[in-house]
């Protein structure tokens, strides 16, 4: 075999590695997305429907979970009225004839006294904070929706990301190898003369360049895997894990109007949340304005009075009292009830920018990134694969040289890069899109 022949053979085994390390979604049919081959029994599978699982038990939904419950304990407790006041008291005592001898509840000279005061809450007061601790159970209870949407958006943007690295792993595996493999070609080459020493240096810089590459993109994987590790929950197995699941097709369709982006901001958790508040406010303002009605304690007690010839007097008494507020009308606690209600309304109208900036980019990134997929999996990538495989051809017959065939691969590799990174784009933009609905839906 001579030295041209097996140079010829060196670059069709690159070229078909190159071809190999294209995703398969590239291709006119979907297919799943794949890992590296030949994985280890070790790895374990994972689910994108795990990843949104595993996302319900992260620490920030739990801890919104527990902020739900105490808001339903506060309604308990705001729910009651005041306790009635026990009272027992000793009075009439003789300091310098003494109290007497005998018993103590009926000879000794003591005015003893049972009474029980109630307080009688006026202003519908009880009912007004009870609506407000219902009001914040509501806002609590969107708080925690809200906060497991974007648990699960964000643990399926790291699924994604860890998908998007293990693709490019196999890209940067694969032009690695057909780098190395023509760095030797080039060199048993030059040691027969049949190329020069420029050009053998210039396939061994190659060749190192796609050893770092691949350096960096084995670390890029291991820290998304640490990543979704984060969101999740799940410790990273020790060979990795074996990712399941599909890239989401590109598929053209219409934005939504205005008129329908208005009533999904409506249904967003994150609004609801803030107009409950607004409603806790409005009770808390009327909580405040009820502080002007008195509240009067209404009482009465039950008095033994021993005799000094030995009989006892039992009386009985009624007692009434009321708060004299006349120079305090409660106009601090009015007017910083009335800053948080205006404060409340100011935070709903800021949700609502926010919420409806949110929806028209999501909107307008999964439609944007659905449009860029089709061209590079229509076009790009086809047109990209065919013009290595051409380069490739005509280097191996010597028609081509060497500075265009690295160029012809670096152009085919990053349109590879380029066209996962769409793909990555698209499938957390439309995930995001679809996991908002789900949990607006489900309301």
């Amino acid at each position: 075999m001579s030295i041209r022949h097996l140079f010829l053979w060196g670059g069709l085994t690159g070229l078909g590695c190159g071809l190999l390390a294209t995703p398969v979604w590239a291709a006119d049919a979907p297919a799943a997305v794949s890992s590296v081959s030949s994985a280890p029994a070790s790895i374990a599978s994972l689910s994108l429907a795990q990843v949104l699982q595993a996302a319900r038990a992260n620490p920030d939904v739990m801890a919104a979970l527990r902020n739900l419950e105490a808001a339903r304990a506060d309604v308990l407790a705001a729910n009651r009225a005041p306790a009635p006041t026990l009272s027992a008291g000793v009075s009439s005592i003789d300091l310098q004839n003494g109290v007497g001898a005998g018993s103590f509840w009926t000879q000794k000279r003591l005015d003893k006294s049972l009474g029980l005061d109630w307080t009688w809450e006026r202003g519908n007061k009880r009912a007004l904070r009870t609506e407000q601790a219902e009001r914040l159970v509501q806002a609590a209870q969107a708080d925690g929706q809200e906060a497991l949407v974007l648990q699960q958006i964000g643990a399926q943007a790291a699924f994604y990301d860890l998908l998007t690295t293990r693709e490019r792993l196999q890209t940067v595996q694969a032009q690695a190898q057909s780098a190395a493999q023509l760095a030797q070609t080039a060199e048993r080459r030059l040691r027969a003369g049949d190329l020069s020493a420029q050009d053998a240096t210039r396939t061994q810089i190659e060749a190192a360049r796609a050893r770092a590459d691949l350096q960096s993109a084995q670390l890029d994987h291991q820290q998304a895997a640490q990543w979704l590790s984060t969101w999740t929950g799940l410790p990273v197995p020790a060979g990795g894990w074996q990712l399941q699941g599909d890239w989401p097709a590109a598929q053209a369709s219409a934005a939504p109007t205005d008129n329908q982006i208005d009533a999904l901001l409506e249904q967003r958790t994150d609004v609801i949340a803030a107009r409950a508040r607004v409603a806790a406010a409005q009770s808390a303002l009327q909580s405040a304005q009820a502080l002007r009605s008195t509240d009067p304690s209404v009482g009465t007690s039950f008095d033994h009075i021993p005799g000094a010839s030995g009989t006892t007097s039992r009386l009985l008494a009624f007692r009434i009292s009321v708060p004299l507020t006349l120079g305090n009308r409660y106009d601090g606690e009015i007017q910083r009830a009335v800053a948080q209600e205006e404060q409340s309304r100011d935070l709903l109208q800021k949700t609502l920018l926010q919420a409806r900036a949110d929806l028209n980019t999501q909107v307008q990134s999964w439609v944007a990134s659905a449009e860029r997929l089709k061209i590079y999996e229509d076009s790009i990538l086809p047109q990209a694969t065919h013009v290595a495989a051409q380069a490739e051809t005509a280097y191996s017959k010597g028609g081509l040289p060497l500075t265009d065939l690295l160029d012809a691969r670096r152009t085919l590799r990053t349109t590879q890069l380029d066209a996962l990174a769409v793909r990555n784009e698209h499938a957390k933009a439309l995930g995001a899109w679809q996991l908002r609905q789900t949990a607006q839906a489900t309301r």
